[in-house]
């Protein structure tokens, strides 16, 4: 997962980024972080709205800050709200919240901002939570024995209560789920669902677009059945700003709801007060939306991700196939906010890559079948890999050359330091070089006619560029004939003239360079002053 697609991780360094082992951005800009690490410590990050970042304070932070009370607690779970409010479950199923509370979606029993994670007590304390879902505000829980809990903003009867009166503590929602074991909960802006071990889909709540699937727009205050054309086993539902979208156990995607931004996916811009087959051309086995916005995605068996609804202002009605690997990346790049739909967990796998592979492998004696000799040292290499790589050694190992019969090769016209940058370029294409050692890689690359490697020893050398090695980088542009290189030079030297003629460089270089700088210096002004 690339988490440099969410503008907020862009904060963190590639250490910290290497640690995450789960991730969530939310807030109503975006603009709040929460993460695990692989040791179970947590961190946030972010404006800190409301005291959603859970540290205690109200101050925002641009560098985590570890979150105490959390570490340790190993969390399964989290879902956040629209004030934000955030709700958490652990490995042992106790639950943890913090955050807004104008409504009490925080579910202590009154309305204080919860400034640091506290754990909701009440009827849970005795219940192995395994699933945490939040609304604008109100919030909800799943037990490990199927029974759904929930609390909190109750306007619209999205607790379940079969009231509209605010819910201040956890309450079993009883009513037609009573004997029913429940597998999923979700919920939306002012809404909830839950889906049955048996595939049945109950939804209370804000029904205004159809959201809740039951063929009318009036609201629920307890959960009332979803009533699909044929018999089908849902196994996944999740609430999107106003719609709603459900899949069944055969990969078969049904939406309903809101349509304005045709976040339905079925061609058109018209509501639907109950579920409406989409058509995907293939087999689905994820759908994912989020109440804080108007966009929808799936993935499919064969691992293609599509994307349709409102995506960065534009509507799409119809499901678009794009380029992800992960319907994440559709809410990272195209939702407006930029949040997660999800609380988002990395599986650090202990597998290498192709290409991390090939980098472990370098100068390792005990695979390699060649060997250089630069200054007396070796340095360990594959010969599949140089053919594969470069062109020269392609030439080399191909042909009639005498290198091409030898184990050792000996390499005189370049140090050790920079043939070993080069062929390491060739297991990992980066290079790791100070700027004057990047013009003897320059040679190389010029001599071996690698014109990437060319243009990456010009960029180190434009970023390392001094006033003290600023004439020598110049000649060597000019010896190896990179005229942009040269010219940035050039540019640099006169722009310091007075620096760059007191360094040892400028009066130890040849004649005709020298004079023919001096030259070009003076056309271009460089010693008007």
């Amino acid at each position: 997962m690339d988490f440099g697609k969410w503008p907020l991780f862009n904060l963190l360094s590639p250490q910290d980024l290497a640690c995450i082992r789960q991730a969530c951005i939310f807030g109503a800009s975006a603009n709040e972080g929460f993460y695990t690490t692989n040791n179970n410590e947590v961190f946030v990050f972010g404006m800190n709205c409301s005291n959603c970042l859970g540290t205690g304070d109200n101050l925002s932070t641009i560098i985590p800050r570890r979150v105490d009370i959390l570490c340790g607690k190993k969390i399964v779970g989290l879902s956040y709200g629209s004030g934000p409010h955030v709700v958490v479950c652990n490995e042992d199923g106790e639950v943890f919240s913090w955050g807004h509370n104008g409504y009490s979606q925080l579910g202590n029993g009154n309305t204080i901002q919860g400034t640091a994670p506290v754990q909701v007590c009440m009827e849970l304390l005795s219940k192995n939570v395994v699933q945490v879902a939040c609304g604008s505000h109100h919030s909800m829980v799943l037990t490990s024995e199927g029974e759904v809990y929930s609390w909190g903003y109750n306007n619209c009867g999205q607790v379940g209560s079969g009231t509209t009166a605010n819910q201040a503590v956890p309450r079993r929602v009883s009513t037609y789920l009573q004997n029913k074991a429940v597998l999923v909960i979700t919920a939306g802006q002012s809404n909830s669902m839950a889906v049955t071990d048996n595939g049945h889909v109950y939804g209370w709540g804000y029904n205004g677009t159809g959201q809740l699937g039951i063929g009318s727009t009036g609201n629920q205050l307890t959960p009332c059945r979803v009533v699909f054309a044929q018999p089908v086993c849902i196994i996944q539902v999740v609430f999107g700003y106003a719609h709603t979208l459900g899949l069944t156990d055969q990969g078969v995607l049904y939406a309903w709801g809101a349509n304005t931004h045709g976040q339905l996916g079925i061609g058109n811009k018209s509501n639907h007060l109950s579920p409406i087959k989409v058509n995907t051309h293939e087999r689905m086995v994820e759908v994912a939306a989020c109440h804080s916005s108007n966009i929808s995605a799936a993935k499919s068996q064969s691992g293609q991700v599509y994307m349709w609804g409102l995506c960065r202002g534009q509507a799409v009605l119809a499901p678009h196939l794009t380029h992800f690997s992960s319907t994440d990346d559709v809410f990272a790049c195209f939702s407006n906010p930029p949040v997660m739909w999800r609380f988002l967990s990395m599986e650090h796998e202990d597998f290498l890559t192709v290409a991390e592979s090939l980098k472990k492998e370098f100068d390792s004696e005990q695979t390699a079948d060649l060997k250089f000799r630069i200054d007396g040292k070796f340095i360990y290499v594959h010969k599949a890999v140089l053919k594969i790589r470069c062109e020269h050694f392609r030439t080399m190992f191909q042909s009639h050359w005498n290198e091409s019969m030898k184990d050792v090769i000996e390499i005189d016209q370049f140090s050790y330091q920079v043939y070993h940058a080069f062929l390491e370029y060739l297991y990992t294409d980066s290079v790791d070089l100070p700027p004057e050692d990047a013009i003897g890689l320059l040679d190389l690359a010029t001599s071996y006619c690698e014109n990437r490697l060319k243009k990456l020893c010009q960029h180190i050398i434009k970023r390392g560029i001094t006033i003290e090695n600023a004439f020598l980088l110049l000649s060597a542009a000019v010896r190896y004939e990179a005229e942009e290189l040269e010219d940035f030079c050039f540019r640099f030297c006169v722009n310091h003239l007075t620096g760059v003629t007191q360094t040892n460089a400028f009066w130890e270089m040849d004649g005709l360079l020298l004079k023919d700088f001096i030259v070009k210096a003076g056309k271009s002004g460089g010693f008007k002053n």
